[in-house]
């Protein structure tokens, strides 16, 4: 799993750029520091438990089938996670953390605020395409773990309402409340994705799908130089 540092450079005045702390190295239950192979059958277990949340949902998962699908013994699963919700909770995380990676490195191709927009949710809709079991996953924790659900949102927001405000400060787009703002721009996405990835199970949403998309953001912005 890719683990890495937000883009930095070169980035238009108004764009949203999400700040990407880097992930912690992996350790054991114990606190110790994994080798090249425990880092990778931790990684296994990641995946293979995005796999059965997203099919099965948190309450039908369990760590036998987590560990089958990840092709480990299940005595091996407590060597990095205490428990099946620790391991939801910490996949959470990680695919918060990619999520906000890839969107910010989308926004970074934007010089305008209209065109970071366009970029920044084609890339969230290129991700959530490819981990479909983002959606399910979001929704589980809503229930599974509260304070998790609320930190992924968050996260999010903050690179958004940081953008907002500079594009503002820049004339770009129209005054308002940037976290209002910024927290109806991810409804947007995220239930356009939910129909064009999540009901639909396509591999890709269309481009016209994504620039009916960015248009509508950008007449609602007031964006100068809008997308059409």
């Amino acid at each position: 799993m890719t683990r890495d540092e937000g883009t930095g450079n070169g980035l238009a005045a108004g764009t949203a750029q999400w700040p990407i702390e880097e992930a912690p190295a992996p350790t054991s239950v114990e606190g110790r520091t994994l080798s090249r192979k425990g880092e990778r059958t931790r990684g296994a277990l990641l995946e293979a438990a995005e796999q059965v949340f997203g099919a099965l949902g948190y309450h039908e998962a369990s760590i036998v089938k987590i560990t089958e699908a990840a092709g480990v013994a299940q005595g091996t699963f407590y060597r990095y996670f205490s428990s099946k919700q620790a391991i939801f909770e910490e996949l959470v995380v990680d695919l918060n953390r990619r999520v906000r990676h890839a969107m910010s490195e989308g926004a970074a191709r934007g010089t305008t605020r209209a065109e970071a927009e366009r970029h920044g949710f084609a890339a969230y809709l290129r991700f959530t395409a490819e981990h479909p079991a983002l959606y399910r996953i979001i929704r589980q924790a809503e229930f599974v773990s509260p304070a998790t659900l609320r930190e992924h949102y968050e996260k999010i927001a903050a690179g958004y309402v940081e953008g907002l405000r500079r594009a503002m400060g820049e004339g770009e787009i129209v005054e308002a409340d940037a976290e209002v703002l910024a927290y109806a721009l991810m409804g947007a996405g995220e239930l356009v994705g939910m129909r064009w990835v999540l009901w639909a199970e396509a591999s890709e949403v269309p481009e016209v799908v994504v620039d009916e998309l960015a248009a509508f953001v950008s007449r609602g912005l007031g964006a100068r130089n809008g997308w059409e």
